[in-house]
Parts: structure tokens; sequence; C-alpha cells
């Protein structure tokens, strides 16, 4: 039987050797956290490696995963399926140990972490998700969803404010299966932490509800162990651990302790020194085989799988309809109904018209499938009567843990990541709501979602100018094109209820990333179409207007201006130019479709082309090309009633047909009077 620092030594060794290897990395934290680890992963966690994607087990954030080899190491040694080769591969091009944990790259990493503050946002996530399901499946004597959520943070990610945002709320929620351990190593990348963060950890986090324990030294198994237990005997409230250690421990002075080990490469003579000072005779990136048996997990978690697998079957039998929802939502399986329902609502959308805002428009949409989608768990950074995202259903889990409602407040960086968290857990389907605007607090956590592929719903209103008086402090203008130049991001900016819920559909079917609704304050002309034309919809781009051969000048829009330009349509019509309208709420989706089908609608031989949003003009050069033009936003907005903005920025027919018959002349075309 090995001993606990034997086991350790075999993380900051793993550690040492694939950095020095990459010549790239960052050894202290993995040195520093390792006897923390080896009691957490060994003694404390519920998981197997076998099956990594057992849905009772215990969750694991590295949010300060600039360390990331400490995970790699973990998942290594405990029997995942990340090999030697694997570790050998630290950082480069194609591994699966890259310089930050990536989600999916192997299996273990619950999230993507590096951008410090957002991985226990995340876990704050998790936690919520845990909590929510165990009010809505278990029953007395039957719990089936109860499992633990940890999560290693540094100072850095406490100097980030996303960590405020998050944890604050975690106290109000009464997360009492979060449990948060803090490596106060007192160092920076920069230097010592002193005049860079002095807060009172302690008084901060029980100002905030949390069970604080420590501080304790966290080169002290038995001291990190009792820690452990007494945060899991705490139910009421999320802990947070306080590990005083030592960055880099195993190194020799000067480098011990120092920033010099904080994401620096160690040379080959120090980590001789180290080898030799933790008794460490083994090459690099050889474990003797008795750590390697002494850290193998697979048994164990096989057990609290089989365990949990026994438990689940009494479920099955006493309550089989809740057991069969259980399923349905942990496979992400829609109820057999959802199709011919959901297109049913469409098609009884169009059958009959109501101008509204799109925004109003998505409240109904939630109202329709939400009775039909339990998993939807909605949510708004405190202006949900203006985002319109609560249903009749809507219940907050402020109030009842059983919820599928989050208050969030003020927090919109927060509600994001949070929200990754929720999806990456499973089970639930989680879509927020704010400004379109204030989509640049939480951008990184959007990024995130597109990064990880998780499915959430961002439900953007005010989406332009039209806000109106508010003024150009909350009138979007370049956000749309940063969101559709995002990878992975789907976008909607839909003209009306029917393109609305599409977009809603859409966004609840996707598996492969998150989708932004750009939605109205203004109400929003509903617009005929054909059966052809509402199929064609789902396709993001379609035309909804058209002439009888080919076209002289093609206008794209969306939202709100689709109105407009049918409307200038109409005009430049009655003076002979065959004009065709696309609207393209989705240019994304379209994008994705067949060349023969964008053909049909955008054909290559129409150069002539005018594109008119209330956003930048940027983006659309893609659509219109060196030909065209684009009637949109060039500065930011100003105060005022909307129609009047429209009139000064240009958004009327009178300055869209001025600006299409100036491209038709450019063109060749001659023009009736």
């Amino acid at each position: 039987m090995t001993t606990r620092t034997q086991r350790a030594n075999a993380i900051r060794i793993l550690a040492i050797d694939a950095i020095f290897k990459a010549q790239s990395g960052h050894p202290g934290t993995p040195m520093g956290m390792a006897d923390i680890s080896e009691v957490l992963w060994r003694d404390v966690m519920r998981y197997n490696p076998a099956n990594p994607g057992w849905c009772n087990r215990d969750r694991f954030v590295y949010s300060n995963g600039h360390g990331s080899m400490l995970l790699y190491a973990l998942l290594h040694l405990s029997g995942f399926d990340l090999g030697i080769e694997d570790i050998r591969q630290f950082r480069q091009l194609h591994s699966r140990t890259p310089g930050h944990p990536e989600f999916g790259y192997a299996p273990g990493i619950e999230t993507t972490t590096g951008p410090l503050g957002q991985g226990i946002a995340n876990a704050v996530g998790l936690a919520l998700a845990e909590k929510t399901l165990a009010a809505q499946f278990n029953r007395p004597g039957l719990p089936i969803v109860d499992h633990h959520t940890y999560a290693y943070v540094g100072e850095g990610c406490l100097m980030e404010g996303i960590s405020h945002e998050a944890c604050a709320l975690a106290g109000t929620l009464g997360l009492g299966k979060l449990i948060t351990i803090y490596d106060r190593n007192m160092v920076t990348n920069d230097g010592p932490i002193e005049g860079v963060y002095t807060d009172d950890t302690r008084k901060r986090f029980e100002a905030y509800n949390w069970q604080v324990i420590g501080e304790i030294d966290g080169h002290d198994p038995d001291a990190v162990l009792n820690a452990l237990n007494a945060a899991r005997a705490e139910t009421a409230r999320p802990s947070l651990i306080i590990c005083r250690t030592t960055i880099g421990q195993g190194c020799s002075e000067g480098y011990a302790g120092t920033n010099k080990v904080h994401g620096g490469v160690l040379p080959a003579d120090e980590i001789a020194k180290i080898r030799a000072r933790l008794n460490w005779t083994h090459p690099a990136f050889e474990i003797p085989d008795d750590i390697y048996r002494d850290w193998d997990h697979r048994p164990a978690g096989a057990m609290a799988e089989a365990a949990w697998n026994d438990l689940f079957s009494r479920y099955r039998d006493a309550h089989p309809e809740l057991a069969a929802e259980f399923i349905r939502r942990q496979t992400g399986t829609f109820p057999a109904e959802w199709v011919r329902n959901s297109r049913d609502f469409v098609a009884t959308l169009q059958a009959a018209p109501k101008d509204i805002p799109s925004r109003k428009a998505s409240q109904n949409a939630i109202e329709a499938f939400a009775p039909h989608l339990p998993e939807m768990f909605g949510g708004c950074a405190d202006i949900t009567p203006s985002c319109l995202t609560r249903w009749s259903g809507s219940s907050s889990v402020c109030f009842d843990a059983a919820g599928n409602y989050v208050d969030y407040g003020v927090r919109e960086f927060g509600m994001v990541a949070m929200a990754n968290g929720i999806a990456l857990h499973g089970g639930l389907i989680p879509y927020t709501a704010t400004f379109l605007m204030f989509m640049e607090y939480a951008r990184n956590a959007v990024r995130m979602a597109a990064l990880m592929k998780q499915r959430q719903i961002l439900v953007y209103t005010h989406d332009s100018i039209g806000l109106g008086e508010d003024g150009p402090t909350h009138q979007p203008v370049e956000q749309l094109a940063s969101l559709r130049q995002t990878p992975n991001m789907v976008t909607w900016r839909p003209c009306d209820q029917v393109e609305t819920a599409i977009a809603w559909i859409s966004a609840l079917e996707r598996r492969d990333g998150p989708t932004a609704f750009s939605l109205s304050r203004l109400p929003l002309k509903q617009h005929p179409r054909s059966d052809a034309q509402l199929r064609n919809a789902w396709r993001g781009g379609y035309i909804l207007s058209d002439c009888a051969g080919t076209p002289d000048l093609i206008l794209i829009a969306t939202g709100s201006e689709v109105t407009l330009a049918l409307d200038s349509a109409a005009i430049l019509k009655d003076r002979n130019v065959d004009v065709r309208v696309v609207s393209l709420p989705s240019p994304e989706t379209f994008d994705a479709q067949d060349a023969d089908y964008r053909e049909s609608v955008l054909p290559d031989g129409v150069r002539t082309r005018l594109a008119i949003e209330a956003a930048s003009t940027m983006y659309w050069s893609r659509y219109v090309g060196l030909d065209g033009d684009v009637v949109g936003m060039t500065g930011f907005g100003e105060s005022g009633p909307a129609q009047d903005l429209f009139r000064h920025f240009g958004f009327t027919t009178e300055n869209v047909v001025a600006r299409a018959e100036a491209l038709l002349t450019r063109s060749g075309r001659r023009l009736d009077a």
C-alpha cells in the first residue's frame, strides 16, 4: 500500500514531466494542490472512470484551469481513458490534453475553464441543476439525484467580478451541495499577493451565506479530509474551504512559494532536485504499478454506480412515470408528440395573423412549448417584465426548489456562465434573458457556450434603436454582428410571431451550440406566406416577396426592417423594377443549407442587392458583395421616440428607394420616372 505522499507526488511528477516536455505550462498549482487532490479524488468524490457520463456522479470543476496538468494527472491516475501518451502530448496540436481543460477533449472534463472566474460560476450552475432536479424527481427514501459539485478556485478566480455574481447567488439559493476549495497560495502571476488582493475572503463568503472552513493546511491530508467531511455535512449552505498552500510545493527555495513557478517551465537541474527531494527514482512519465493500483478508482466507481442502479430500479418500480420522464430528460429525447404539436402551433399562428412585438411572440412560444417540455429552465437578469420570459407555469427556484425559473438579479455575466453549468449538467434546457445591449456584460460566457457547443438559449430583447428613448447606452449596434461571427452560434432576428416560433423550435431542437434571439420592443406586422414560404422559413432565409422573372434587385432584411423592405419593394415595383424581398432571420441557418437552395434565394447572377437592418452595416458585405449596399447603422444611436429615430437614421421607404435606385443606376438599369 502506497502512502498519501507517494500518491500526491505522482501528480507532481507527471505535471513537471509533461510541462518540461512541452516547454510550456503552469507547474506551480498542480504541485501545490496535489495533496488536496489526492484526498478529494481518492477518498471523497463519487465517480466511475469507466462511465464518465454516469448521471449521479459528483462533478469536479477546475476553475483555475491554467494548472491543467493537475486535472490530466488525476484523470490518468484514477483510471479514465487518458493514457500516458496523452500526458506526453500535453499542449500539442490535436492532443487530448490541451493547455487548458477543454470540454469534450477527454473523458472526465466537466467544463472548459481558463478564463478565470467562469469555472466557479459553471459550478454554481451545476449545483443549481442538481438541487432542482432532486426536488423535481426525488421521493422519500429514493434520492436518485444526490451528488455534490466540487470546485477549485485560486485568488485570480476570486478577483474576477463574476465570482461575486455567482457566489452571492449560490448563497441566496442555499446550494448546500456546492463545495469550493480556495487554493490560497498568496502568489499571482506578477508576484506576491500583497497590494493586489487583500480581501477578507472569510467575511466576504460569510456575507454571501456560505459556510467557511479554515484556513487549514492544504498539505495536511487529515485536515483536508476533516474539512471536506464538514462541508458535506452542511446541506443548507454552500461551503468554502480555505486551504493555505505553497505554490510549487516540492521545489527548491527560490522557486517554491514564488511566481517563478506559476507559469514558467522548471529547468532540468531543478527537476532533478525535485525528484531527489521527493525520493522519486523513476524515469520521466513512469509511474510504479503499486501507485497505479492504489489510485485506480474504477472498482470503487463501479460499486457506487451499481448501488445507484439498484436504487433507480426500486424508484422505477415505485414511480414508473417519473422514472420514464427522468430517463427521457437525461437522454435528451423529446416527447413523442413534440414534432406534431410544435409544427401545428406555427401553422396556427400563420393562420391567425397578429401584429405583436417579437418579445411578446417569444413569450407566447414559451407558453405553448414549456408545458410539453418541463426541462425548459428559464431566467432573466432582473428585467423579466421587459424581456417577457415568464409563462403561466413559471415558478422561481428562489422560493420553490422544484421550480423552473431563476431570478438572477442584475448578474448578466454570472447568469450566462451559470446557465452553461446547467446545460452541462443535463436534464434541463436553460434559457436566459436580458436586453441585447447587455449581452456585452456576459460576452465571454456566451463565447464559452459556443466553444463548448452547449444548448443554451439566449433571449435578447430591445434589439435596435427601436427601443427609443433610453438612448444609445441601451441601443445595440454592433452586438448582432459579434454574435453572428461567433463559431457554433446561431442567431435569429425574426420579423413576426411566425418566425419567432420557428426560432424557438429550432433552438430547442438544436444540440450542437447556443442560439441567440434578437427580439423587438415594438409591434411587428405579420406577413402572409404560402405553404412553401412557411416551409422555407425554417431554413433561415427565404423569398418573402418575388417578381415574375429574374429580379433586377434583391432587398434583404431582418426583424422590423422586413416590413420596410416590403413597403419599399412595392414602390419600386410601381416604377417597373423587378424586386425580390428576402427575409433572412438566421444567416447561420441559411448558410448551412445546400448550395442549390442558397442559389435559388440569392442567385449569384443578381449582384444588385440592398440589405436593411437597424444594426451595424459591417456584417452584410458577405451577402451584398462589392456591388451592393446596406441601409444600417454606422455609429451609435440617439435618445428619442422610436419612429423619430428610424427617420433620423434613414430607415424610411424614401431612403431605401433612393439607395436602391442609386444601385440600379450604377448597374446600368434605366428607371421609369
